[in-house]
């Protein structure tokens, strides 16, 4: 995606946790590689995957950021 979303428009949002960021960090860099065929690159990319997303609703955002009272 290369614009906004406004949020009216999400169901859900996935969060990783704090210790999949620097798997998914190396992943992000190794991309370009992979999709050119590098196997050591995809086996990076492959690694962010091993990480499972957690899901929240969107009226809990607030509190995954700090702003719910």
């Amino acid at each position: 995606m290369t614009g906004t979303v406004a949020l009216a428009k999400a169901a859900a949002v996935h969060v990783d946790l704090d210790d999949a960021e620097g798997d998914v960090s190396a992943a992000a860099d190794a991309l370009a590689a992979a999709d050119h065929g590098d196997d050591d690159a995809q086996f990076v990319v492959d690694g962010a995957e091993d990480h499972e997303l957690l899901w929240y609703a969107t009226q809990e955002i607030p509190n995954l950021v700090g702003l719910a009272d």
